[in-house]
């Protein structure tokens, strides 16, 4: 008799005797359980090495970042600079973005203006209103004399307190003198230290021609500024050269002068009716002939007079110069004539001219005998004795 076999399928169940239960898993069944542990396995795998390189990046990124804000230098630079962010606004021409822009105005809005209060309008004036202050170009004459170095000290210590600018041109006799040029320097004053070389028999006027030297440095260089001569025995007041900045052309003002037998005081300079010369105080009437009755000391001028004519209206271009061939008394009045024409180009200082602003003293000591460069070789004799 013909045996029948049924294969079992992959999901047939076999029923034992004991009540055990048993499941038969085909070769197909096994070869899809492992195609789904392999996949689970690299799914797994790949999620690990995801974040393992997210990790990385971060960490390269937070690197580069502190790098990137950190300030180039030494490491001790780095510790001591703050870390500063700053926001520079873009560069934007207005009227090109503005020229097409209509803006709006209703017919209902009023603007009143706005009125600051005086002092305000003085303190924003003086920080943003500023006027650069003319150069004072001080030019004084000197020479090798017992007095010398007082009187150019004493000179030094007003010169230093004006307010700047100011140049000082110092002007000496054949060859500049290493005593002149030491106290010079130890004013904190700026100067230029000129010398005159001309030869000494042929001069009338030793200061004439120091202060054509003086001019011709001017003129040459074309400095710009106020002249004023200053002579070093003089007296000055703070206040004079202040007020010289404010000259236009020429200014001119009173100057006291002792007489040279130091037993009267004399006037000398402008009359004047606000800042407008209406006359002259002289008192000597060798002097009544002069055009112009003023001292060296009474008067200062624009620089560019001398370098720049037709600024001017000059009829001339001819250099002005101190003349050494007047007679004496004249040289002032023979060279303002060089300047102005008459007394409208000028103006008196101060308003009014009632104050007196420097002094023309005539204290010279005669013949004293003092050491070279003021340096002692050997002791002096004792007045009195310690002992």
């Amino acid at each position: 008799m013909a045996s029948i076999r049924r294969t079992l399928s992959p999901n047939h169940e076999r029923h034992y005797q004991n009540g055990n239960q048993s499941s038969v898993q085909s070769p197909s069944h096994k070869l899809i359980l492992n195609g789904k542990s392999s996949s689970m396995l690299y799914s797994r795998k790949n999620y690990i090495s995801m974040k393992k390189l997210f990790y990385r990046c971060l960490i390269f990124f937070l690197l580069g970042f502190i790098l990137g804000m950190a300030p180039f230098g030494d490491f001790d630079d780095a510790r001591s600079r703050d870390f500063s962010f700053e926001i520079k606004p873009s560069v934007v021409n207005v009227k090109e973005e503005m020229k097409d822009v209509v803006i709006p105005r209703p017919d209902n809005v009023v603007v009143n203006s706005v009125k600051l209060p005086g002092s305000l309008v003085d303190e924003v004036k003086g920080k943003f209103d500023y006027v650069p202050r003319k150069l004072l170009i001080v030019v004084t004459p000197t020479y090798n004399r017992a007095l010398q170095a007082y009187y150019l000290n004493r000179l030094s210590e007003v010169l230093k307190i004006v307010k700047s600018p100011l140049l000082w041109i110092v002007v000496e006799m054949n060859a500049a003198s290493a005593e002149t040029a030491d106290i010079l320097r130890k004013t904190g004053v700026m100067y230029r230290h000129l010398v005159c070389s001309k030869n000494m028999t042929d001069i009338k006027d030793r200061g004439v021609h120091q202060r054509n030297v003086a001019l011709e440095h001017i003129e040459h260089h074309r400095l710009n500024g106020i002249v004023y001569f200053a002579d070093d025995d003089n007296i000055y007041s703070l206040e004079l050269f202040e007020s010289i900045r404010s000259i236009n052309r020429f200014g001119t003002w009173p100057v006291a002068m002792l007489a040279q037998s130091k037993s009267k005081a004399t006037l000398e300079g402008p009359v004047c009716n606000g800042s407008q010369v209406i006359g002259w105080h002289t008192n000597e009437k060798s002097k009544q002939l002069r055009r112009f009755h003023v001292d060296m000391s009474g008067f200062a001028f624009n620089s560019t007079i001398l370098w720049d004519p037709k600024k001017w209206h000059r009829p001339t271009s001819d250099p002005i110069r101190q003349l050494d061939n007047v007679k004496e008394g004249f040289q002032e009045t023979t060279f303002i004539e060089q300047i102005v024409e008459d007394e409208s180009q000028m103006e008196g200082i101060p308003s009014g001219c009632s104050r007196v602003l420097s002094w023309h003293l005539h204290l010279e000591a005669h013949g004293p005998v003092y050491p070279r460069a003021w340096l002692l070789q050997k002791n002096l004799d004792a007045v009195f004795s310690t002992t």
